[in-house]
């Protein structure tokens, strides 16, 4: 039997279906007349048991029933049951008495199934390929386990009856349901998830070792369902809804028992329609996010219009999050290029991200590097030009290597996205060395916090997530803390001083500006910023000695240092204040 199985997935659609559908006809046509080809299709359990045992009902149902019902049910017209299933399983008994697949150390858990149904010659008899994805089969809090099991069979819809088996194909075969999945976003969306986040080697050799592997070589799966249609809500528009109640059983294929107790499948197709909007409300979440933080970087820009401002700032905080933007702009580019259903809304949100990144953030990052720049009243334009070119060398060479990077690591893809999460970390170290005093916006600061945390909180954090990926609350309580601590830090800098957690025992020693100065020529003198006359009676606050010995206004100088930091009369550069 399974040898003839994998002949069937072996051939092309077409002929299995035609091989399937000729099968089943011959069933029908004379199952009341040969009553041991209505026998045949009972389970292999139900086969091996003794005569009397085959008698008697089970589980599966009395074929003969099967093939006696009332004809008037019997119409031209059948049901399309291509699409996707989503419910759950349970083992039919109490416990999972099999002794040689132990991966189900679990009672219950969610399955999804994928069928695709093809019409045949035969009036009602469709051939239908798929698959069964059973989720939770471990009791592991760190990993739920998930093992599929590749289906094909024939669908008889005058007695809405469903029988398929385990398609024995070569592991990687991929199976033979093209015309479907290549349209449906909700397959195709798993597959571009599964390849971003991939599986990890651990996983890959447990998934080898596990049941999908050998139960194809060692157990014999059949599944018997029953599809019936339940009513659709108001929400759902014309959508027809399907509910699958059916229960699969193994034998093993050496008469060496049961592979693993029954188990009860009970899933009901899922709209795709609801599903695409769940896609595309996603997009929109993102083009609202992109247009926030355009808002964000603008405010930002403005609060450092000056050089001495612009200087203030990390060149690495905004090239990182600049690289970051980047990416999530091919991935959604690259996400509505395989979704052809979906490629106006994801190319939206990726225009949206190419605008952030190329536009704002790049321009930015070119304000920062002129104003860090040391003035060379000799230097010409091809001495820029060539600085610059080293400077997008860098930054799109840096990308590049990243993906490169990712594409190596890919079994380390959450601890690098929680380094690529680290993009405060260069502006608070540099607010340290350099003590700046008020480089970012808090408005910035906060907004770019949460917008940023808002779409990974969404693929590893939302249970019913379009890409379909399991939820990690663990990483996602990690990367919020630590995103809160940066910006926590921030603010601190902001308004207590760049310095202000850092022990003064191993600070270095800083110059003052606010000493005490001696007049002793008993002459005026005047702040060269205000025109007004300095009063040095007054307390040492109230005025700022330059280490050149030049004396301002303690406000006159602090405002004029936000814009350059050199002094008014002398031009010789100024420290910190």
């Amino acid at each position: 039997m399974m040898r003839r199985r994998a002949t069937i997935g072996a051939m092309g659609p077409s002929a299995a279906a035609l091989r399937a559908a000729a099968v089943v006809g011959l069933v029908v046509a004379v199952g009341l007349a040969l009553p041991p080809l209505a026998a045949a299709l009972r389970p292999l359990r139900e086969r091996v048991a003794s005569a009397g045992a085959a008698s008697s009902s089970g589980s599966w149902g009395d074929e003969h029933a099967f093939f006696k019902r009332d004809e008037n049910e019997i119409s031209p017209y059948s049901w399309n049951i291509t699409g996707t299933y989503k419910g759950s399983w349970n083992f039919a008994g109490s416990t999972n008495g099999s002794s040689r697949f132990l991966e189900f150390t679990k009672l219950k858990g969610d399955a999804v199934l994928e069928l695709l149904s093809t019409p045949t010659k035969i009036s009602g008899v469709h051939y239908v390929q798929g698959s069964v994805t059973f989720h939770d089969v471990l009791d592991n809090a760190h990993d739920r386990g998930v093992a599929q099991i590749r289906l094909e069979g024939v669908y008889i819809w005058p007695f809405r009856q469903l029988r398929m088996v385990a398609n024995s194909g070569a592991d990687g075969e991929p199976l033979q349901e093209e015309d479907y999945f290549l349209s449906n976003p909700y397959h195709l969306l798993r597959i571009f998830s599964s390849q971003v986040f991939q599986e990890t080697s651990e996983e890959k050799n447990r998934r080898k070792n596990s049941l999908t592997y050998d139960m194809e070589k060692h157990c014999s799966v059949e599944i018997a369902a029953k599809v019936v249609r339940v009513s659709s809500n108001l929400n759902e528009g014309e959508h027809e809804k399907y509910r699958l109640e059916g229960l699969m059983e193994s034998t093993a294929v050496d008469d060496d028992g049961e592979c693993f107790s029954p188990i009860l499948l009970n899933a009901t197709s899922l709209n795709v329609e609801v599903y695409y909007n769940k896609a595309v409300n996603y997009t929109l979440m993102v083009t609202f996010i992109s247009f926030l933080q355009v808002l964000l970087l603008i405010r930002q820009m403005e609060h450092s219009n000056t050089q001495s401002g612009a200087a203030k700032v990390s060149i690495l905080m905004i090239g990182q999050q600049a690289i970051m933007d980047a990416y999530l702009c091919l991935l959604h580019l690259t996400a509505g290029i395989l979704v052809e259903s979906l490629f106006n809304a994801f190319a939206t949100a990726a225009f949206f991200k190419f605008v952030v990144f190329s536009i704002f953030e790049m321009r930015y990052l070119l304000a920062i590097w002129k104003a860090s720049r040391p003035l060379n009243s000799g230097e010409g334009w091809e001495v820029m030009r060539r600085e610059l070119s080293v400077l997008y060398s860098r930054f799109y060479g840096i990308l590049l290597g990243g993906i490169l990077l990712m594409y190596e690591l890919h079994n380390f893809l959450r601890p690098l996205l929680f380094l690529m999460y680290s993009f405060w970390v260069p502006q608070i170290v540099t607010n340290v060395i350099r003590d700046t005093r008020k480089p970012l916006h808090p408005q910035y600061i906060l907004g770019m916090t949460i917008t940023r945390l808002a779409i990974p909180l969404y693929i590893f954090g939302c249970p019913s997530n379009f890409m379909r990926i399991e939820p990690d609350k663990t990483w996602c309580i990690a990367v919020t803390i630590f995103m809160g601590i940066q910006a926590a830090v921030l603010l601190l800098q902001h308004y207590f001083g760049s310095r202000c957690f850092i022990p003064h025992q191993i600070l270095p020693e800083k110059y003052c500006y606010h000493r005490k100065v001696e007049d002793n020529t008993n002459q005026p003198i005047d702040c060269v910023i205000c025109m007004t006359t300095i009063d040095l009676t007054q307390r040492t606050s109230e005025y700022m000695v330059a280490p050149c010995e030049h004396i301002f206004h303690s406000g006159c100088l602090q405002r004029w240092m936000d814009i350059k930091m050199e002094c008014p009369t002398c031009r010789r550069s100024l420290p910190p204040a």
